[in-house]
């Protein structure tokens, strides 16, 4: 097992098979190569993509389909050869999330680029959806609407 230092969580072992590699690395991030997903909590629908190499480096992600049940898209041919996805079944699918500010309340998901990982040989990549409907900053909790 390989020892990983990070800010958020400590020293962590690694297990090479839980590692997510993206081959180019991630849009703004190319040089980021190996991360590990980390649970925020059991209960949680959130977790974290933290880097192997950048210690302070972690995004925080969830699976699309718990916020946006009606989400859909289509994935290109060239990234499925590239993940080496022969079936829906190897597909692991979430999506970015950014707190403004730091309030959850105003939590966003970046519904335009999924992250879209292999099951099987754990190859990832972050797909930027072309023609889409979709933009970087979906709501994850409506607003509230004032009483009037």
């Amino acid at each position: 097992m390989r020892k990983v230092n990070t800010v958020r969580f400590g020293a962590i072992e690694i297990d090479e098979s839980k590692v997510v590699r993206f081959e180019q690395g991630i849009p703004a991030f190319e040089d980021e190569h190996e991360f590990l997903i980390i649970p925020y909590d059991e209960a949680s629908p959130y977790v974290f993509l933290q880097s192997l190499s950048t210690p302070d480096l972690a995004f925080l992600m969830t699976m699309p389909f718990i916020f946006f049940p009606e989400y859909e898209f289509e994935v290109d041919d060239d990234s499925l050869a590239r993940l080496g996805i022969k079936g829906q079944d190897e597909l692991l699918i979430y999506v970015l999330l950014t707190l403004p500010g730091g309030r959850v309340q105003e939590m966003t998901a970046n519904l335009m680029a999924p992250v879209i990982i292999n099951t099987t040989n754990m190859q990832a990549r972050q797909i930027v959806l072309d023609k889409s409907r979709y933009n970087t900053k979906h709501r994850l909790f409506p607003e509230k609407k004032e009483a009037e």
